[in-house]
């Protein structure tokens, strides 16, 4: 069993920066696909960042695409995201995901078997 944990959320103005942090234990996650996603009130989660078990391989949706950057460092258990010139649309919960079964990622909320309990991230503007 893994259990993952968020942190570095918080309130930040427009153009501003952020960096997540979710640290895993319980279990090594070096050969898993790990993902970013993102719950804003009244909308549906969405997928926002994978990066496959090695770290060379990385996929964002649209919207941050050039801002935020996924990253991951196996040696500490732990993946990243930087997030830069923030905007207001950002505000959301964020929550990071692990996959057991597959190391390239996924876009697809279903194919995560970990959850961490997420982190509030607002942007003023």
């Amino acid at each position: 069993q893994v259990q993952l944990v968020e942190s570095g959320g918080g309130l930040v103005q427009a153009g501003g920066s952020l960096r997540l942090s979710c640290a895993a234990s319980g279990r090594t996650i070096g050969s898993y696909a790990m993902a970013w996603f993102r719950q804003a009130p009244g909308k549906e989660r969405e997928f926002v960042a994978h990066i496959n078990w090695s770290g060379r391989n990385t996929y964002y949706t649209g919207s941050v695409k050039g801002r935020f950057t996924i990253s991951r460092d196996n040696a500490k258990n732990t993946l990243y995201l930087q997030m830069n010139y923030l905007k207001p649309e950002d505000t959301a919960v964020y929550y990071c995901a692990a996959d057991k079964d597959y190391g390239s990622g996924s876009n697809r909320a279903y194919d995560y078997d970990y959850w961490g309990q997420g982190t509030q991230v607002t942007v003023s503007s």
